[in-house]
This record gives structure tokens, sequence and C-alpha cells, in this order.
């Protein structure tokens, strides 16, 4: 650990219905659900209004009804997302260089990259109250919490304490104190079933685990789980701050409104993700050596089947044989609700043999055609879903508010302007979506 509490955690509040609370000023101080938003979708960021409600990330959109049915149910608008998070990072940046972004909505801050050495937890918390402001002017109103200590356990642990719009900074020398009073869930690693098997051991709170030995940590968990959950007991936690993270893996997930047992329509779908993914990987000039398949089954569970190639490649081709023969070996019989393809293990340059020619041909030919399936809500005869950006030439931007029954409402509003709702058939040839640069509404919801 560092003598000084120079790493900050910077979490973004409720990143995906905070945006749409921001350009909404209809939704702003209502609850707000971002996510899939049928029968078998699933919550991804639900605004502090919601929350109130019992409204969580990871519940089905079913239970969240029931719980809020008065929310805002959205789609979400994943390039608009990027394009802010972009602009936060890049006030995290101009702090330091040294940058470690976790996801859209969250990242690392090493303070001690920007020449910044000896820090009080006074001289930490005026930078991370700067930095807050910094924020929330780039992103036009966004709010971050955020946590700052020796290291990245006690500032990410930290962040979490205050929200929305706190800052924690833990002292050096307080560490282990600081986590005693925890659930020992809030140590990294400690999922249910460890915290079944040390709560058989009397373990429930961190000061508890505290107290074990490694050696009787071991005998409960394992060796490899027992040493890390020693270390990290006490805050022994040395990891670096590494700066703007490789791609790890290039990958496309879709959640299906009703269960599929059709293993040839899955296989399609499964084939054109192929071709999605490999897209990806070209635009970014990568190459990968592992194809995964991921599976939710009816029940919830979830399964990844793997297999590496000789050598790494972005040939759709390539990509959709691998990913057809791992979902060949997949049971389907309870149903799939989502279906996953990804590339990782990623280079910077191509394996060009991987194929004989024979298998190109065949490859080639059983990726041809692929059928349209209407398995997402944008998909649907509507051709719109709640949340969308709209225009129409008399009144403006929009966003959609419903649609069904051959119509679709609109509220006409931007940040900054309030208009009317209005109701049009769904051919209205006026009635225009927007679509952002670099718009991908295929991706798993996750904030």
């Amino acid at each position: 650990m560092r003598a000084d509490p120079s790493i900050l955690h910077v979490d973004l509040d409720a990143f995906f219905a905070a945006v749409e609370q921001r350009d909404k000023p209809s939704l702003r101080g209502k609850p707000v659900v971002v996510g899939g938003i049928g029968l078998r979708g699933v919550v991804s960021t639900a605004s502090y209004e919601a929350r109130k409600y019992g409204v969580r990330s990871a519940m089905s959109t079913a239970e969240a009804r029931s719980r809020c049915p008065h929310a805002a149910y959205l789609w979400p608008r994943f390039e608009v997302y990027r394009a802010t998070s972009q602009a936060v990072m890049a006030q995290m940046r101009a702090l330091s260089p040294l940058v470690e972004p976790l996801s859209l909505d969250e990242a690392f801050v090493d303070l001690s990259a920007a020449g910044l050495h000896d820090l009080t937890v006074d001289d930490v918390q005026a930078i991370a109250d700067d930095l807050k402001d910094a924020i929330k002017e780039a992103s036009g109103g966004l709010t971050a919490s955020v946590g700052a200590g020796t290291s990245k356990l006690i500032a990410k642990i930290a962040s979490d304490l205050d929200k929305p719009d706190g800052v924690v900074v833990v002292p050096p020398g307080t560490e282990a104190e600081f986590l005693a009073p925890m659930q020992v869930t809030v140590i990294p690693g400690v999922g249910p079933a460890t915290a079944q098997r040390l709560s058989m051991a009397g373990v429930r709170t961190v000061a508890d685990l505290q107290l074990l030995d490694e050696d009787e940590l071991i005998r409960q968990v394992g060796s490899a789980h027992g040493t890390s959950l020693h270390r990290l007991a006490v805050a022994a936690d040395d990891r670096p701050v590494v700066s703007d993270r490789e791609t790890k893996s290039v990958s496309i997930e879709d959640t299906f409104e009703t269960d599929i047992i059709d293993r040839s329509l899955l296989t399609a779908i499964s084939e054109r993700m192929a071709h999605r993914v490999a897209e990806r990987l070209r635009k970014a000039q990568l190459s990968g050596r592992t194809v995964t398949v991921k599976t939710r089954m009816h029940d919830f569970t979830t399964h990844t089947r793997s297999s590496t190639l000789a050598g790494p490649t972005d040939d759709p081709r390539v990509v959709a044989r691998v990913a057809r023969r791992l979902l060949d070996d997949s049971d389907i019989s309870g149903g799939i609700r989502l279906l996953g393809v990804g590339v990782s293990s990623l280079a910077d340059w191509i394996q060009d043999d991987l194929f004989t020619e024979s298998e190109a041909d065949e490859a080639a030919e059983a990726a041809v055609d692929l059928p349209e399936v209407p398995v997402r809500p944008r998909e649907r005869d509507t051709g719109y879903h709640p949340g969308q950006d709209v225009t129409h030439p008399t009144y403006g931007a929009g966003w959609v508010w419903g649609a069904g029954r051959g119509r679709v409402t609109v509220r006409f509003e931007t940040p900054e302007t309030r208009g009317p709702i209005r109701t049009f058939a769904l051919e209205d040839p006026e009635l225009t979506k927007l679509k952002h640069p670099s718009a991908d509404d295929s991706e798993e919801p996750a904030d």
C-alpha cells in the first residue's frame, strides 16, 4: 500500500438513467429504468428515484414493473452513453496521465502519476471536489461519487459509501479499521457461495475474517482463494493502476423476448453475431484466437464454451464456424433466453491460413442469407422503442414515449426545452428516427 491516499475510484451515479434524465427534462426527478423493456428484459440501471421502490440492476424488468409501474422504462442508447463517457474520461486524464477505465461509468485515477505526492486527506478531498465539478460541467450535469485511498481496494469500496455525489477519503493507516465492520461480501471474490462457507465458520464481517489465520482460511475456501482473502481482509493490496487497459475481447449478445429452442434459429443468430463481431475486429484493426459462445438458460443459469485457434483471425467465416460448433455442443433443450458470441486473446495481426480451401467454401456458403429474426424490441413491427430519439420538421427533436396499434407517441423536448406530446401513424413519413454515430443497440445493457 502507499503512504498517501493517491488512488481515486470515480463512479458516475446511475449513469445510464442519469443521461436519460439529462436529455429528457420531463423525466428529471422521476423514476427511470434503463434496460431490456420486454417480458424477458433485465434492468441495466435504475435512477435513484426508482431505487426507492426496490428496483435495482440485474432485476428482471417484469419484477421492476411490479415494484414501480409508474417509472419510465427506456431502451438504452449506448452511442450517447459512450460519447458522455469519453467526455468524462477526458477530465480524468486532464488530472492524471494514469487512468484505468473499468467500464463506461467508472475508472481508477493515479494521482502520483501527475506528480502529486505526500497528499493529505484534505488535499485529496479538494482534488476530488474539483474533479467532480469538472465532470459535471463536461457531461452536462452528471454527478460522480469518488473514493480515495492507498490502494484500489480501498478506493473502490470508499466510492460506494456516500452515493450519490459524495467523496470519501480513507486516511492512511486506517484501512483495516475501515473495513472491519463491513459485511464480508465487500471483499472482492466473496460471492454467495464463499460467503455461505465463511458464515458456517462464524465469519460474517471483515472483522471476523481478520481474526482467522491464513491456514484456517485456506481450509475454509481453498488455497488460492484463502491466501487472497487473508491479504485483502487487512487491505494488503498493491495492484497498480494500469493506464487505458487494452481491449480484452469483442463480443455481442442478445436477450430474447421468449426462450428459443429451435437450434437452426439459434445457429442463424450466432452466425449473424459472428459476422458482426468480425466486423468490429476489422474496424479496430484487431484479431483474436479464442472464440466464446455464451448461453443463458430459461432458469437464468449461464454457460460459456470456448475454443482457441492456432492463430488470431478476424475472418467472419472462421468465427462463425467455431461458434456454430460450440453451439452444437450446448444443451438447449430447456430453451435459451440469451445468446452471445465473442472473440478474445486479441492481437494486432492476422493468421491467414486457419481455413483449408474447402472449409472456407463451406463456411461462406453457410453464412449466406441469414434470416431476419424478430427477437428484440427494435425489430418488431412498430420499428420504435421507448426512449428512441426522433425528429419532426414541425415539432423538432423528441423521443418515443410509446408505440403500438399502428401509432407512435412522441414527447418533443431537448435538454434545454420542453415541447408538446403528439401521436403519429407509424408510417408517418415526416417522423424520422435518429441514428447516432457508432450506435449499436445489440449490446447487452450493463452499467
